[in-house]
């Protein structure tokens, strides 16, 4: 079973997953607060590679991207880190980036790079599906989950195509739209999620917009996993100590249990 089927398998459980970007405000911030994430009670965590061309992101995380990549961070810094992270933490690891950094970098030679440094899944926002095939047997070989997504304005046969094709879970996007921490969830969500899981039994996880325990909560009630992003970056501004990050993703555990 790989790390991230575990996380799923495990009975009454909804999976806690933040996501950093690599990098921001600096590579040890991000050495240091993973760990620590993880033992707030985080399930998988998400790391982000900066890309100049964040399209699916938020102001939040295209700051922090342009920051990280103003210090120099590359695909290969950020497989380098994962790699030391992998020493220090043993939940699942999943990039997020885009297609762009991935081919440049070579396909095989990315894949294979990731499943050296311990990376477990792979989260490309702007691959469709239709043109994932490559990158998907690429994927496969190293043993690596492609993670595609849906979003509320997915057709029945964009959901039916994903569901038959994505790998170890199913990334939801909550809203129409890029991501950022909102002050409400769309009141279409638990119809959303109905839709796909009305046609699988993969895991389902819901990002986009989650930055509260309530909204946590809520999606918790329908979904396998939760994923939150802009409001830890917002957190990790000024705050060396990492403190006001931890206590938040605490809370957010906490409205999971």
């Amino acid at each position: 079973m790989s790390r991230l089927s575990a996380v799923f398998a495990r009975k009454d459980h909804t999976a806690l997953i933040p996501y950093v970007t690599v990098g921001y405000p600096t590579l040890e911030t991000t050495l240091k607060v993973v760990p620590r994430l993880v033992g707030a009670g985080c399930d998988i965590i998400e790391l982000g590679i900066p890309f100049s061309d964040p399209l699916a992101d938020g102001a939040t995380i295209q700051r922090a991207s342009y920051e990280a990549l103003r210090q120099g961070v590359t695909p290969s810094v950020c497989l380098e880190l994962a790699g030391r992270l992998r020493q220090r933490v043993k939940i699942p690891l999943v990039f997020m980036t885009y297609y762009n950094p991935v081919l440049k970098f070579g396909l095989e030679r990315f894949c294979s790079e990731c499943s050296e440094a311990g990376i477990d899944g792979l989260i490309i926002p702007d691959l469709p599906p239709e043109e994932g095939r490559e990158l998907e047997s690429s994927s496969k070989r190293h043993r690596l989950d492609l993670i595609y997504l849906l979003s509320p304005a997915s057709t029945e046969e964009r959901i039916k195509l994903v569901v038959g094709r994505a790998r170890g879970f199913i990334y939801l996007v909550s809203l129409t739209g890029v991501t950022g921490a909102r002050t409400e969830l769309p009141r279409e969500l638990e119809r959303f999620v109905a839709r796909v899981r009305k046609r699988t039994e993969k895991p389902l996880c819901v990002g986009f917009g989650v930055s509260a325990p309530e909204e946590a909560r809520r999606v918790a009630r329908v979904a396998d996993g939760v994923i939150v992003g802009s409001s830890i970056i917002q957190l990790l501004d000024g705050d060396k100590s990492l403190r006001k990050a931890v206590s938040f993703v605490k809370s957010l555990r906490a409205a999971l249990l």
